[in-house]
């Protein structure tokens, strides 16, 4: 499988070091506005996963060396001018998170790439596929697909479960790393909060997770509510939900529950654990989500589930998933 990657952010360039030396699966070129000297030098260094040895960018050449492998830099800010058809592009990972829309993805497929998957959620005529929950339900085989988000890849399955015992209402509390979105220090934004040094203060955000889980599980919506609150970690995000259950349940219940499922047919996706654990802990990790079986606890009917997720490590694990789904297809 020969694929491209357009925008080389946080998730971009994790999906490069991750990609990079598979077997099955070639980097053919990646496209990005930056200087791409610097583009180099920020997948070689990065200030969560460490160094990553073994890459060279070469100007004259504007390529990168990687595992032995010479990768095309391109730097063109329009995907519908790009040379997908003349390098073969099977698949292009979407990471630029501004061509999120049917009509600007589609000028992948107009420039020659096979399909396209986003590294978000998309707009909503475009196909919100979350791998391990409705992979298998594609119709007519579309060339663009939304793989969801970290929060998304990680609600859905924890409330998809528990709707098998039966969920009146639920809300959730994800508390998230700061991202690019934010500011380092305090600046004008049109989201006001968005705007306050990051690293400085604990900053609620709004998100659109209840939509989504609204087009994924059609009997949540309206019932299902969600804010983001930005803590000062670089890394890593911790779900907590609050669950008004239709019938008694027991913690013990509830976890066995998700132990059964993580061994079982959730497994390499979802995770559960009873170990002590901290945000720093799960750096790296590839599950979607690690129930935490220490923090489940029942009042009445209502329930609180926690969960961790590296919000990049397993996210761009699920974009993987896609590409070996595809390819193996």
């Amino acid at each position: 499988m020969r694929i491209a990657i357009n925008g080389m952010g946080r998730i971009g360039r994790l999906l490069f070091r991750r990609l990079t030396g598979h077997p099955d699966i070639e980097i053919v070129a990646v496209n990005d506005i930056m200087p791409p000297a610097n583009l180099g030098y920020l997948i070689k260094y990065d200030s969560v996963y460490g160094a990553f040895a073994g890459i060279e960018y070469v100007a004259a050449e504007q390529e990168l060396i990687a595992g032995g492998k010479r990768v095309k830099v391109l730097q063109e800010a329009q995907p519908l001018n790009l040379p997908w058809k003349q390098l073969n592009v099977d698949v292009v990972l979407e990471c630029a998170g501004l061509f999120s829309s049917l009509d600007a993805a589609s000028q992948h497929l107009k420039a020659g790439a096979g399909r396209v998957l986003l590294s978000t959620t998309g707009s909503p005529d475009i196909p919100l596929m979350i791998f391990g929950h409705n992979h298998k339900q594609l119709e007519n085989d579309p060339a663009i697909v939304s793989p969801g988000g970290c929060m998304t890849n990680c609600s859905t399955h924890i409330l998809y479960i528990l709707q098998t015992i039966g969920i009146e209402s639920a809300q959730a509390t994800i508390l998230h790393s700061y991202t690019s979105r934010q500011e380092l220090v305090d600046t004008p934004h049109k989201q006001f909060r968005r705007g306050r040094a990051a690293a400085e203060s604990i900053i609620p955000v709004e998100i659109d997770l209840p939509q989504s889980v609204g087009r994924l599980l059609p009997g949540l919506k309206d019932r299902f509510a969600a804010v983001s609150i930005r803590v000062p970690v670089a890394n890593g995000a911790l779900a907590d939900f609050s669950i008004q259950m239709k019938e008694d349940v027991t913690a013990a219940q509830i976890n066995e529950l998700f132990r059964r499922a993580a061994g079982e047919e959730y497994k390499g996706i979802i995770d559960y654990t009873e170990e002590e654990l901290v945000s720093l802990d799960i750096k790296g990790n590839t599950h979607s989500c690690i129930i935490d079986g220490t923090l489940t606890s029942v009042i009445g009917r209502q329930l609180k589930v926690v969960a961790w997720f590296d919000n990049e490590y397993g996210f761009t694990s699920r974009m993987i998933d896609w590409l070996e789904y595809w390819r193996k297809a």
